[in-house]
């Protein structure tokens, strides 16, 4: 059998060590802002919860050993002058750790154990393991010892306060090793004949399948597409709770979520190679859409939220994805795509125009995904330009489905409305100059120094060449070294560490460069994506970054960013290839 390559080496603190399909990772970070001294075992069941702490021991002093972490996607390892670590995924739910002159404690990450929270301990008479369950979760974990010597196991029944946990070391100066397993409430006792370099090994491979599909392209001009690939394998989670299909969380670090915008460039990104998957990424929110036809604003474990929505990009994503997808969809899925977007986009025809209003309205940042950007300074409630634009892209989507579906007058119908809006969006938002929001309810207009003004250049062809040259320009004061700038650099409310106030996001990137494309702006569009492949290359796939310095913020292992970066590096790839 031919060796399978480890594939990427990357920190853990920066990116969760995790693999495909599973809902929990191992990391020192434990919360927003919390990084441990120890790796834990972090679930996303009930949201994210640190479970157990992993701690490597000098056997003989039965103390903490001062050891390094190396992690590649088949393979974590813990190395000391003393010995060494190892821990892999034997399946979603089980890990395999196995060591050799350390030891390992593992123990409960909370002290504390009330009748609400907390996790409590006892040994298996049914089965000989070690289990832990945890309030926070409502999920159990069970350690089996494979070889090796127990320690303990201390607090073992305990109630209130107390160190709950056991210590596995080798017999002899041999290798000792022990299965953990992620259950709901029992299942037979843990048995595997697999050894753990085959346990490896099997990993490997199944992450160097997912990035020879979803990257073939990859190159050396295309150094971070291996990594990109990861941090979306490893984000991936099985159906489970309200998730109702496979799904890519944003991140298994606390940006645990699907959010209604988000998943778009997911399923983008995966299209090509993994089509199946592709699909349930586009379909996951539309899962939970409710009786007003609006997608939740986000799709976790155990919860939807409906307070707020998300942008209209779903007619543009679908136009995209349809396109790269390897077979082309059937009429039934077509039928099924276009009943759902009529519902999203009858949503903000009806509920989200005020009576006599041509143009839809936001109810806050957080409803264009852009929470706290400076377009939503004077008021919150607000006629935008964006949503305008997003809502035309999506209405020209459902004209071309009903003409597949053979609904001709539909299509015209759909046509129709798609045209209206933009003539009052161009009538009514458009100055001469750039484009304004305005108050829903006071009538105000204003403009600001926010890359949002911008977007309706997403419009591309559709955009009458004066304003999509005149949008170019402005967009091209947002460009720093490192990409786009979501708030002029120049502006007195621009923040470093802003949010949506001055970093650099991964979706605003693909979709300005995308509309810039076209609209005829290839140079630019050619730099945008330069600027943003180079960024990611040199500081990774952090939720955002300082548009003046390149640094990663937030949270520093995020799929939207990944998957953007994939996309952009496989369309430029596709370009040199072809001379597209």
């Amino acid at each position: 059998m031919t060796a399978v390559r480890p594939g990427p080496a990357f920190s853990v603190h920066d990116i969760p060590f995790s693999t495909h399909g599973a809902w929990f990772g191992i990391s020192p970070v434990v919360a927003e802002k919390t990084i441990t001294e120890d790796l834990h075992l972090v679930s996303h069941q009930n949201g994210m919860h640190a479970v157990l702490r992993l701690v490597p021991l000098d056997p003989a002093t039965g103390d903490r050993a001062e050891t390094r972490v190396e992690a590649t996607p088949g393979l974590l390892s813990w190395i000391g002058e003393g010995g060494w670590v190892n821990l892999a995924y034997g399946a979603p739910d089980t890990v395999r750790l196995r060591g050799s002159g350390l030891g390992i404690g593992v123990r409960a990450a909370a002290r504390v154990l009330t009748p609400f929270s907390g996790t409590y301990f006892f040994d298996d008479p049914a089965t000989g393991a070690h289990v832990f369950t945890s309030y926070e979760t409502g999920r159990r974990y069970r350690v089996t010892v494979l070889s090796g010597k127990v320690t303990g196991p201390d607090g073992a029944q305990a109630l209130g306060g107390a160190d709950r946990g056991l210590v596995v070391a080798a017999e002899n100066d041999g290798v000792w090793e022990l299965a953990i397993e992620e259950l709901d409430t029992a299942r037979p006792a843990y048995a595997s004949s697999t050894a753990f370099d085959e346990v490896v090994e099997t990993a490997q491979r199944s992450f160097a399948a997912f990035v020879d599909a979803v990257a073939p392209w990859r190159s050396d001009a295309t150094p971070a597409a291996e990594l990109a690939a990861y941090v979306v394998w490893s984000a991936t989670v099985g159906a489970k709770g309200l998730v109702t299909r496979p799904g890519v969380l944003m991140s298994k670090h606390w940006m645990d979520k699907v959010w209604s915008w988000d998943h778009c460039f997911n399923a983008l990104a995966l299209a090509p190679g993994c089509p199946e998957l592709a699909r349930d990424q586009f379909h996951l929110p539309f899962d939970h859409q409710d009786e007003s036809g609006a997608l939740p604003d986000s799709v976790t474990h155990s919860e939807v939220l409906h307070n707020f929505v998300k942008p209209p990009i779903h007619g543009w994503a679908f136009g995209h994805l349809r396109r790269l997808l390897p077979t082309p969809p059937s009429q039934a899925e077509l039928a099924e795509v276009y009943d759902r977007l009529e519902r999203w986009t009858d949503f903000w025809l009806t509920a989200r125009r005020a009576p006599g209003d041509e143009l839809p309205h936001y109810q806050h940042g957080n409803d264009s995904g852009w929470d706290n950007a400076t377009t939503f300074d004077p008021e919150r409630v607000i006629v935008s330009a964006d949503l305008s634009a997003f809502l035309v892209l999506q209405l020209h989507e459902l004209a071309y489905l009903a003409e597949e579906l053979g609904k001709k007058d539909e299509a015209a119908r759909w046509t129709g409305v798609a045209e209206e809006i933009q003539a009052a969006l161009l009538d009514q938002l458009w100055n001469g100059e750039r484009f304004v929001a305005r108050g829903a309810r006071t009538g105000d207009t204003w403009s600001s120094a926010s890359l949002l003004d911008l977007m309706p250049i997403t419009l591309g062809e559709h955009l009458p060449a004066a304003v999509g040259s005149a949008l170019a320009d402005h967009i091209k004061a947002h460009l720093t070294p490192y990409g786009l700038a979501t708030e002029l650099p120049t502006s007195p409310n621009y923040l470093a560490d802003g949010y949506w106030r001055g970093p650099i996001w991964a979706p605003a990137t693909v979709l300005v460069e995308d509309g810039l494309r076209r609209a005829g702006h290839q140079r630019l569009a050619d730099d945008i994506s330069a600027r943003f492949r180079a960024l990611c290359e040199t500081h990774g796939f952090a939720e955002n970054f300082d548009a003046l310095s390149g640094t990663g913020l937030r949270d520093r292992a995020y799929t939207w960013t990944a998957a953007g970066y994939l996309l952009l590096a496989r369309d430029h790839q596709h370009r040199t290839t072809t001379g597209a």
